[in-house]
């Protein structure tokens, strides 16, 4: 594993022009998707009435995770207002045009203004003019500006974080060509600094390229330097124009060291042909994180889990966040080992992991005295009876990912008391039942976790006398349930032959 503090990983894009720029017919991204998302969240656009655009509230909209503050406010920047204390014609961000100067508007030179485009969400400045009103107003309109570029600025850039962004574009066909984003030296020209602070880059490096037909058809190209600097291009078939040679995904692996330092960064490309049915095209950006001589982490099934193999569990940290996970595979989900002496003291911190389908239960004995207060022991007797992490979640799979959260089920945990006046509540006992299905295919079908329940079991004991001792028997045990429906096979009809002779075929025959 890594340090525990890794630095933020700075990507640089060479050629980056200035933060702030004017965009003139800028078509509006009006879809949002956040980095744990697939499905596109419609932005709400809503429109002020005005003569003069509002000032941009101080207090930002709720948002997960620190956000770089913007450099300018865009709500004021009017770079087509050229005259002082004067209206510039068709410069609908112009504060000292009226209603008067409106009405002699053809439309707004500069319709949308935006600051800097290395943000993945910005303010943008929406400009127009309403000629239905007498007289005519100008429509201003602040909203969300989304960058769907795998480099752009979220939050503050956390290391180590996989991440997959799916985005919707509208794309002209005839003009596909001049459409940088299309293009794969746009995602093949950036440099990754080695260390934050250090001149030394790390360039990226096109390990693979698959092209892929309009059929699906998957060919991919032995000399990834061919298409290196080619643009997408337009051809015709019959009346069809298709656009060749257009980024679909983009895969990002980058290679890491124990200090935090990136060494390699690889880059998987995926391109295709677009005809007309497939606009809007829907692109795909991933980025991994690989750490360098890191051993595989081996696996208790793939998918569903094998019988004697350890279950995968872990915590989670904070709500959004993925889950962590000891790198002990053996040390995750535990109980008390039995020994032949069955002192709980002698024995503590000596676990036996939860295996797959085997039922198991353990115990261990406790001398207790009066020396001890009862809230002590207690505290004492659950510590020995969950071990020093007991987990907050399990892997439904054997292969689960710690970064898909909802391929972990939480682990419900209940606690039982019998209360008796002038008595101490003691915890006796702690019962794990895990409860799977067998899922997918009848002919090979896979073990999943479906619900993890935890039941720790308190009993009352009467104070010690003075001088005396007390011996208690604890306990730990886990029992897995088979919740399966039962399976039907499904079985296709006969094929019936619904075939006609002619009226001689058995001639002479009959």
């Amino acid at each position: 594993m890594g340090p525990r503090a890794l630095p933020r990983l700075l990507l640089v894009l060479l050629d980056c022009w200035a933060s702030v720029s004017a965009q003139a017919g800028t078509t509006l991204v009006v879809t949002t998707e956040g980095l744990n998302s697939t499905k596109p969240v419609p932005t709400t656009l809503r429109p002020v009435l005005s003569s003069k655009p509002p000032e941009i509230p101080r207090a930002s909209r709720p948002f997960s995770g620190p956000r770089p503050a913007p450099v300018t406010d865009v709500a004021a920047l009017c770079v087509c207002d050229l005259s002082p204390a004067q209206c510039d014609v068709n410069c609908c961000c112009d504060p000292d045009c009226s209603s008067v100067d409106f009405s002699v508007f053809s439309a707004c030179s500069i319709p949308v203004v935006t600051g800097d485009s290395h943000f993945c969400s910005q303010k943008a400045a929406v400009y127009s003019l309403n000629f239905t009103a007498d007289p005519p107003q100008r429509v201003f309109k602040l909203v969300d500006q989304i960058n769907p570029s795998i480099f752009c600025v979220h939050i503050t850039n956390s290391f180590l974080v996989n991440q997959a962004v799916k985005c919707t574009r509208r794309i002209n066909l005839e003009r596909c060509e001049e459409m940088e984003t299309l293009s794969m030296a746009y995602y093949s020209s950036p440099k990754i600094l080695r260390v934050p602070g250090s001149g030394i880059e790390v360039p990226v490096t096109v390990q693979s390229i698959v092209i892929r037909s309009l059929n699906k058809t998957l060919t991919r190209l032995e000399d990834t330097a061919v298409l290196r600097v080619s643009k997408p291009g337009v051809v015709e078939a019959g009346h069809i124009e298709i656009c060749t040679n257009v980024v679909l995904e983009v895969t990002y692996s980058l290679t890491y060291t124990d200090a935090g330092e990136v060494i390699k960064a690889d880059l998987f490309l995926l391109l295709g042909a677009v005809s007309s049915v497939m606009v809007p095209l829907q692109q795909k950006f991933e980025i991994y994180f690989i750490q360098q001589n890191a051993k595989p982490v081996p696996l208790s099934g793939n998918p569903g889990y094998v019988v004697g193999l350890p279950l995968v569990a872990g915590f989670q940290p904070q709500k959004g966040s993925g889950i962590i996970q000891t790198t002990n595979r053996y040390g995750q989900l535990t109980l008390l080992r039995s020994t032949t002496e069955q002192d709980c003291l002698a024995v503590e911190g000596i676990r036996a992991p939860v295996l797959f389908g085997y039922n198991m239960q353990s115990g261990c004995k406790l001398r207790l005295t009066k020396a001890l207060t009862c809230r002590l022991v207690a505290q004492k007797m659950k510590s020995l009876l969950k071990g020093q992490g007991f987990p907050d979640y399990v892997a439904s799979f054997g292969n689960s990912k710690a970064q898909d959260v909802l391929d972990w089920v939480p682990v419900y945990f209940i606690t039982q008391t019998s209360h008796v006046k002038d008595s101490c509540q003691l915890p006796v006992a702690l019962t794990v039942e895990v409860r799977w299905t067998k899922y997918g295919s009848l002919l090979n079908p896979q073990a999943k976790i479906v619900n993890v329940t935890a039941n720790l079991i308190s009993s009352s004991f009467p104070e010690t006398n003075s001088g005396n001792e007390r011996t208690i028997l604890i306990s730990t045990a886990v029992t897995f349930v088979d919740v399966s429906a039962p399976a039907e096979a499904g079985f296709r009809a006969r094929p019936t032959i619904n075939a006609r002779l002619p009226f001689n075929f058995f001639f002479p025959f009959v």
